[in-house]
């Protein structure tokens, strides 16, 4: 499965390069004033977002190497698809004589943008982050009508987080739908619970098993390799690696993670149990396979559980195609299920008793540029072929925490991950705002 990294899908942080170091006897100006070549290349955003700027002469080599003029405008099309044109640069705050943040004006919203030059004329761009658009005037209600116009099945909701989980805005919260990699969350709050009651150590040290498909990069690390168990949860949580995922959860036990649905407070684990391995799913999607997949849903927990045990040795010599997938969805009934409420249950409980290891793990990527707006941000999604689902556990800087979660699925066709991970990060900064 595909984990959500939200930095690459808030548009342009995917073709960002790092900053340039400000050389010896270089600062900010006087009075905040910005170098020529600077500002001409500021000047020039509005033009090379909405298409009309010159690619090749605005952009330093180093980052046309990583960057190519149909990635750049595909992603410029698809803000102007959002938010409307680029109009003007608002506001400018330097942060070195050859950096600046920029605040960039669209018809429906201001976008937060990042800038580095080569200090050497022609001053060519080498760096550029658009972290975030804030749409102008935005409301729950607004995000909430864009959500529900997308075609397919959706659902969110926003829940503050105390003794209990408490709804402060819903759309069909209570629907479960696939929800990728965000099952994740259930094999860390069972490694943390097996950790808090001793049975465990973080610094356990466990053999690398078999390899899964990516995402991830331990499916490259050499047969039998040690790792602990706390490395294999981090890279499970933060980029979403699904060898690191299996390893983890046969260590843990596979009924030690099932029993850990219903703990965390999901209000129909039936609908996923038994919790499947990465490698089981793409076993049992792949085309070979379809006889299984058709039964899988219709058979519940128990049978599924036979289902398994009676095709192993079908199952281990089942040939993996990763281009099964390519956009279109494939057997969306072999998945994990859950539904926004049951995601906001998963990380109120790794909140509340998951332990610090845990949140620090969750928050190693916590998702998107926003999470400085919070005093802490933790994330999980997931995504494939017709599947999205994100999940954020967030405290305020009041002290209050919240869960934000929430899902799009399509049986017909690909959904727009980077359009959706925008819809929820907006809900995200309402509740910042809150």
């Amino acid at each position: 499965m595909r984990t959500l990294i939200l930095s690459v899908c808030c548009l342009f942080s995917a073709i960002s390069a790092p900053a340039v170091a400000q050389p010896a006897g270089q600062e900010i100006p006087a009075k905040a004033e910005i170098v020529p070549g600077l500002k001409a290349r500021i000047d020039a955003l509005p033009g090379m977002i909405n298409g009309s700027g010159d690619f090749g002469e605005f952009f330093a080599p180093a980052f046309q190497a990583q960057v190519s003029k149909v990635q750049f405008d595909q992603i410029g099309q698809q803000l102007k698809a959002q938010f409307g044109a680029a109009m003007k640069v608002e506001k400018i705050t330097p942060v070195s004589t050859y950096a600046a943040t920029v605040e960039l004006g669209f018809e429906k919203g201001v976008g937060i943008v990042d800038i580095v030059i080569d200090p050497a004329p022609p001053h060519r761009v080498t760096g550029l982050l658009l972290s975030r658009v804030e749409p102008r005037g935005d409301t729950v209600a607004k995000i909430e009508a864009e959500i529900r116009a997308l075609p397919g099945s959706t659902a969110f909701g926003i829940y503050a987080l105390g003794n209990g989980v408490t709804p402060v805005t819903e759309l069909a919260g209570g629907q479960p739908m696939p929800i990728g990699s965000a099952f994740k969350l259930w094999v860390l709050a069972e490694a943390s619970r097996q950790v808090n009651a001793g049975t465990r150590k973080w610094s356990d040290v466990i053999t690398l098993g078999a390899r899964s498909l990516p995402s991830g990069i331990s499916q490259r690390w050499p047969a039998g390799a040690p790792v602990t168990l706390h490395t294999l949860a981090t890279l499970m949580v933060s980029i979403s690696d699904n060898t690191a995922t299996d390893a983890l959860l046969h260590a843990l036990g596979r009924d030690k993670v099932d029993a850990m649905v219903a703990q965390t407070g999901v209000a129909d684990p039936a609908a996923t149990l038994p919790v499947l391995t990465t490698m089981e799913l793409f076993q049992l999607k792949t085309p070979a396979n379809a006889d299984l997949a058709a039964r899988w849903k219709a058979a519940g927990p128990d049978g599924r559980r036979k289902l398994l045990a009676d095709n192993q040795d079908r199952l281990a010599a089942t040939r993996i195609d990763p281009s099964m997938f390519g956009d279109k969805p494939l057997a969306l009934d072999v998945e994990w299920f859950a539904s926004p409420r049951d995601e906001a249950f998963v990380l109120n409980w790794l909140r509340t008793s998951g332990g610090d290891q845990a949140l620090a793990i969750l928050a190693v990527n916590p998702g998107t540029p926003s999470a400085a707006l919070f005093d802490y941000a933790g994330f999980k999604g997931g995504s494939e072929p017709g599947v999205i689902f994100t999940n954020w556990l967030v405290k305020t800087k009041k002290g209050n925490w919240y869960a934000v979660t929430g899902g799009w699925t399509r049986q017909d066709a690909a959904v727009d991950e980077r359009g959706f991970a925008m819809l929820m990060s907006r809900l995200l900064a309402q509740v910042a705002a809150r």
